[in-house]
């Protein structure tokens, strides 16, 4: 299974990120231990929501989805 999911700074609360995993803890950890380029200057994060999906290309469009402008809003 492959999942989509939503993560806040706990420090900026008004950032967030988007992304896809198959193992959620494993990621989220990854996050807030700062491994992350793009997220660890914002650590620590918390889990907004996860989605899951059987198909990994299902898993990406909606990905995608989320960043473009119509899936912000």
């Amino acid at each position: 299974m492959y999942c989509v999911y939503l993560i806040r700074s706990i420090k900026y609360p008004q950032t967030t990120y988007v992304g896809y995993t198959t193992d959620i803890n494993e990621r989220l950890q990854t996050h807030n231990s700062g491994d992350s380029t793009h997220t660890k200057k914002d650590k620590p994060w918390e889990l907004i929501t996860c989605t899951f999906f059987k198909h990994i290309d299902t898993a990406k469009q909606f990905e995608k989805y989320l960043k473009s402008q119509s899936g912000r809003a």
